[in-house]
Order: structure tokens, then C-alpha cells, then sequence
């Protein structure tokens, strides 16, 4: 756990140590992998904009210290993987808070980082955060492709059954390739019963939540709507009421109901809003919204009138100045 004040406070120990140290130093990478750490562990706990500003700042930090060009031979290595993860972080980040160009910048560097410094998991993960952009735009061709990618590169167990379920069968259920989805699932399955760890928490983990979300997703993809709710419902037992893992189960969970219980699904959405702060819902769960109120639309069921204009009236996550929601 961690107060607002955690962030800036694992930047300015980095600053301190850079400062003690310019040229970089065992333990300056030390640091620097603890502050990707830290950020990762922390994603849900705060507003993404912030987060961002933060992760940011961080790697401007490594990359002040990189451009000198007297950064020690045996550090360099570190801290130029350190900066793939964070530019990593920032993409996914920039997604969430809708800015789809900037994430794919960013992980297009973080992908760069990781074949530069052979970061297999890197390598990977940037690629399946990729496959998740494209999805997002409707380019599931493109988002299969990286999703191959993503797979060849992945270590084996749980880097690997992640690269299968949230980037592979996604996209294969997008394409509405059921038998293959179906292998890709499988594929996820049993890597994860060959890691001797198993699930693993952070935004560069992968956990039961997350895991169950993917099939749930992809089962609505394929109009298999009774599988969806059970995975949906699944997802929701593994995560805390109110954090951004809960908010899309439930409003995955609505879309699944929408077709034979739109009453329950707009309730479940409703409930989503006066849960999660305006500025605490991410980009996907937008989203979701807004696909909930497409389905809904004209159905004369309890609720779909308020949700309606709930949606309709929902503050932006960044406004046309560039104004965070508060």
C-alpha cells in the first residue's frame, strides 16, 4: 500500500542517488528497477494521469543520466532495460487515459528496449500491449499479429500464458476464429499449470482476475453470452469492489446480461458509476460503457434511461484543454 505522496517520493530517491552518483551506478539500476516495481504494483491505486506524470519524470531521470555518455559500461545495460519497462508503463498508461497515438509511441519504444537489451519478458509484454491497442481501434489483423509476436517472444509459464490470453485469444475471438481462440485458451492453460509460481500480482503480472476477464471477453466476442457471465462472475470474486479490475468484470458481466436481462445490466452499470470516480475510470471501461448503451438503446427495460444519460453526461478523462478529471 501507498499514500499519493509514495510517487513523487520514489522519484526523488532516484534524483538523489543520480545526484550522488551522474554516471550511474549498481545501485542506481538497483533503484531504478525497485521504482518500475513500485509503479507497477501501485497502477490501480491512482489516478493514471498522475501515474504517468510520475513514471515519466522517473525515466527522464535515466535518460538525462544515458545522454551524457559517461554512464558506467557494466550499469548501462540496466538502466536502458529499466527505461523499456518504464516506457512500457507509460503505454499502457497513455491507453487508459484514452490517448491511443501516445501509447503506441511509447510502446513501440518499449519494444525497442527489450530486443536492445534481449528483455525477453519485455519484449513480450510491450507486444501484447500493442495487440491490446490495436484491438481497441478494431484492427484485429494487426492486433493478431502482435499477438504472435508476443507469444514467440514470451518466456515460458506465466509471460507466456499472459501473451496467449490477453493478447492472442482476444484477438482470435475478435476475428471470430472460435476453434482457434479455443486452442489459445487451452495454450494459456497449460502454461500456467507448468509454472511452479503461478499468478503473479502488478501491472507486468498476470492474475486470476485479469485471466478470467480475458475469457469472458472473448466468449461475448464469440456470442457465447452464458459462458461470458460465468467467466465475468469469476473475475468479480477475485477482485476488490470499486478498483478498475472490478469495474470492467461488472460492466463485462452487463454486457453478457444485456441481451436477456437489460434491467440488470444497466442496474450493474449504474452501480459502476457511483462506485468509481469519474476520474479513476479507465479508457476501457469506457468503453465498455458505451457499448452497454449502444445494446441497450430503445430497450424499454428499468434503468436504461438513467444509464443513458449517465453516460452521456460523464466527464472526460482529459478535456479539450488537456484538464484531468477530478
Amino acid at each position: 500500500m501507498t499514500t499519493a505522496a509514495g510517487l513523487p517520493a520514489v522519484r526523488e530517491s532516484l534524483q538523489l542517488a543520480l545526484l550522488a552518483d551522474p554516471h550511474g551506478s549498481a545501485e542506481v539500476a538497483e533503484l531504478a528497477e525497485a521504482a518500475v516495481e513500485h509503479y507497477a504494483l501501485t497502477y490501480p491505486k491512482h489516478p493514471a494521469y498522475l501515474l504517468f506524470e510520475e513514471v515519466r519524470a522517473a525515466r527522464g531521470l535515466l535518460t538525462d543520466c544515458l545522454v551524457t555518455g559517461h554512464v558506467h559500461e557494466q550499469v548501462a545495460g540496466g538502466l536502458h532495460r529499466n527505461v523499456g519497462w518504464l516506457s512500457a508503463l507509460m503505454g499502457n498508461l497513455a491507453f487508459h487515459l484514452d490517448d491511443h497515438t501516445g501509447a503506441r509511441a511509447h510502446l513501440a519504444t518499449a519494444t525497442a528496449y527489450g530486443t536492445r537489451t534481449d528483455d525477453a519478458r519485455l519484449t513480450a509484454w510491450a507486444l501484447g500491449a500493442q495487440s491490446m491497442v490495436a484491438r481497441a481501434e478494431n484492427r484485429f489483423e494487426n492486433a493478431l499479429a502482435y499477438a504472435e509476436r508476443a507469444v514467440a517472444h514470451a518466456p515460458a509459464g506465466l509471460p507466456k500464458a499472459q501473451a496467449h490470453a490477453w493478447a492472442q485469444l482476444t484477438s482470435l475471438a475478435g476475428l471470430s476464429r472460435e476453434q482457434e481462440a479455443g486452442t489459445a485458451l487451452a495454450s494459456a492453460a497449460r502454461e500456467l499449470e507448468a509454472d511452479p509460481v503461478g499468478f503473479a500480482t502488478g501491472r507486468f503480472g498476470f492474475g486470476a482476475a485479469e485471466y478470467t476477464l480475458h475469457q469472458a471477453e472473448s466468449a461475448i466476442a464469440l456470442g457465447d453470452h452464458n459462458r461470458a457471465r460465468s467467466a465475468a462472475e469469476t473475475s468479480i470474486a477475485s477482485t476488490a469492489v470499486a478498483t478498475p479490475g472490478w469495474a470492467a468484470a461488472a460492466l463485462v458481466l452487463a454486457q453478457a446480461e444485456a441481451p436477456t436481462q437489460p434491467a440488470d445490466a444497466a442496474q450493474r452499470a449504474l452501480d459502476v458509476l457511483a462506485r468509481v470516480p469519474a476520474a479513476r475510470l479507465r479508457s476501457t471501461s469506457r468503453a465498455r460503457l458505451a457499448r452497454l448503451d449502444e445494446v441497450l438503446a430503445g430497450v424499454p427495460a428499468r434503468g436504461v434511461g438513467d444509464l443513458h444519460e449517465r453516460v452521456r453526461v460523464l466527464a472526460p478523462l482529459i478535456d479539450n484543454h488537456g484538464i484531468a478529471s477530478t
